[in-house]
């Protein structure tokens, strides 16, 4: 494995320097295999990167034949659009680096958690937005795939990851736009898209919400619902739970679902 963490601006903001750490697959047996990747944006409420939902996520990417990638991103107390700036920066990084680290540019996914849900999401529908400053669509994934993510800044909101992202006063405008369901277009990527059913901290109407409208958009999807389960469960499995909470074994099935939709996606064995 290629482990390497690189910084993605010159200089820190607001104190911090966002990096990209690569865990890229080095097999001297397949040396000339362009293999897909994956960019993974942790959780943390646009308040920090959650580390369960970091290198643990990338191993198994790995482990099934991907490249990963883990964004540790701009939050607060920088506010929109540096976050984003980030996640599009190490999307272009990754295509810019494609034949050195054997990868298919035309096989790229983002995934997201929670917060950071909400900021790959943010990536497959403003990544033309002028502010990026990106014209060749070389910042745009392949595909999308949302674990219980923040997506509307309405009745179903996790205020504090707005509050975060935009300030305590931000106006109707942007929280519209931030708003994603409100925003779907018709060349986003494909989406894998998880949620539990009773999930306090972030409702399972946002993920609801934003399938709707993916639907009315014909935006291939698929969807998984469980049933119980808390925020923030990663993998759902004993080694990334907090405590005996966050093991739930017909949860942590999610991880396989999205490698075989992913698989079959980028027709990658």
């Amino acid at each position: 494995m290629i482990y390497n963490k690189i910084n993605l601006r010159e200089n820190e903001t607001d104190g911090f320097m966002p990096t990209l750490t690569t865990y890229i697959i080095d097999d001297p047996m397949e040396m000339d295999r362009k293999r897909g990747a994956v960019l993974i944006c942790p959780g943390g409420g646009y308040q920090r990167c959650s580390l369960r939902e970091s290198e643990p996520i990338a191993l198994k990417f790995n482990s099934a034949g991907y490249h990963a990638f883990v964004l540790n991103y701009c939050t607060a107390p920088s506010k929109y659009p540096e976050g984003l700036k980030d996640t599009s920066n190490a999307m272009q990084l990754i295509r810019e680096n494609a034949e050195n680290w054997n990868i298919d540019k035309e096989k790229i996914a983002v995934c997201g958690f929670s917060a950071g849900g909400h900021l790959a999401a943010s990536l497959c529908t403003f990544f033309d937005d002028e502010i990026l400053g990106v014209n060749d669509k070389s910042n745009k994934p392949n595909a999308l795939i949302l674990s219980y993510p923040v997506i509307t800044s309405g009745e179903f909101a996790h205020r504090g990851s707005f509050e975060n992202l935009l300030g305590e006063n931000a106006d109707e405008k942007m929280l519209e736009k931030m708003s994603l369901e409100k925003q779907v277009r018709s060349d986003i990527p494909p989406v894998f898209l998880w949620h539990t059913y009773t999930d306090k901290s972030v409702p399972v109407e946002n993920s609801l919400m934003y399938a709707l409208k993916l639907k009315e958009y014909n935006i291939p999807l698929e969807m998984h619902i469980f049933p119980s389960g808390g925020h923030g469960l990663s993998l759902a499995t004993k080694e990334v739970a907090k405590d005996e909470n966050g093991i739930y074994p017909n949860v942590a099935v999610w991880i396989d679902l999205a490698v075989t939709w992913l698989n079959n996606l980028f027709n990658q064995d």
